[in-house]
């Protein structure tokens, strides 16, 4: 079995092996594009930009992998701030020992999925670690998108009266990598839900208004509805009777005793909604497929700046908090 090696990253030609025989060639590209900056053509307009870093352990779990996740979640910031993703740029860390095939599965599945969200990968970076240092891999990205002219989308534009829209179920990528990183071997056969977004909020803008809107990663949907009501000033209601959780992560979180709440997902989004878009926003989304299974959550409503307030399917009203420690091993 070939493995990396600390002479991958040496800087040599070890390393230029790599780059040109391995890298390079899965990503669509040749070592004439080994330059250390790329230049780009973007159109007129507003630029947004993101990075991200990409740690997850295993680096394959049912529904995706550290390849898929590191092009779904950089596509994925850039269009919550209302942009056109263009352009990614991809740094990898290897731990020496990791078998070249590993790498080649990740690097082929950046290439798939940077290619379904219309993406290019134009820039990168390798370096090499030693044994111990790395969990097989780690991937840094960077995004690059045009924000269209009059589009203006934060987590700040919450308003009173927005109707708040989820594009699925919850908790699916927080149980699936869990489950698969701990060995647990439960019927429930969930996968995760880490998709590319930007094709459903095109659909979203061209349909209505979106006040603001934010993927539910970390936190998990309970983090994200705090962020969006201390951003806003506002105040938040949903109902738990609205909220879309598969029987099979119920099941896992009653088992292990966590909360739906607050289990990440890499391809769902919040978007608040003015009311009188609510049902083109809606129809819209639904014709999507990283959307046809949106619902209406909550509401914006008169409160304390700040407070996310969920009503239970008994009636009672329960308080959401930010969540604190951690609660899974590391999923994205």
């Amino acid at each position: 079995m070939k493995l990396v090696t600390m002479a991958h990253g040496g800087g040599g030609t070890r390393m230029q092996e790599l780059l040109s025989q391995t890298v390079f060639p899965l990503l669509g590209g040749s070592a004439t594009d080994a330059e250390d900056a790329a230049v780009l053509d973007l159109e007129a307009g507003r630029v947004a930009f993101t990075t991200d870093s990409f740690v997850v352990r295993p680096l394959f779990f049912p529904g995706g992998d550290i390849g898929k996740l590191a092009v779904c979640g950089t596509v994925n910031d850039l269009a919550m701030r209302g942009a056109k993703p263009l352009y990614l740029s991809l740094g990898l860390i290897i731990e020496e020992g990791l078998p070249f095939e590993t790498l080649e599965q990740a690097l082929t599945s950046v290439a798939e999925w940077a290619g379904r969200a219309g993406v290019r990968v134009v820039a990168g970076d390798t370096k090499v670690v030693e044994r111990g240092k790395a969990d097989g891999l780690f991937i840094n990205t960077a995004g690059v998108g045009v924000v269209p002219e009059g589009r203006d989308v934060s987590i700040t534009g919450a308003r009173k009266g927005d109707a708040l829209i989820i594009n699925g179920y919850i908790g699916d990528h927080g149980v699936a990598v869990m489950t698969e990183r701990e060995g647990f071997r439960f019927e429930s056969g969930v996968v995760s839900d880490c998709a590319p977004l930007n094709v459903l909020t095109e659909a979203m803008f061209a349909a209505g208004k979106v006040g603001a809107m934010r993927d539910a990663t970390r936190g998990g949907l309970g983090a994200v509805l705090k962020e969006m009501a201390a951003a806003s000033g506002a105040a938040i209601e949903i109902e738990e009777g609205s909220l879309p959780i598969r029987d099979g992560v119920r099941a896992v979180c009653e088992l292990l005793g966590f909360d739906p709440l607050y289990i990440a997902n890499e391809g769902k989004l919040v978007a608040s909604v003015p009311s009188g878009d609510e049902n083109a926003v809606l129809e819209a989304m639904r014709s999507v497929e990283e959307g046809r299974d949106s619902v209406t959550i909550g509401r914006v409503i008169d409160g304390k700046p700040g407070e996310v307030v969920m009503v239970t399917k008994l009636g009672s009203r329960r308080l959401i908090r930010m969540p604190s420690g951690e609660q899974l091993p590391r999923i994205c």
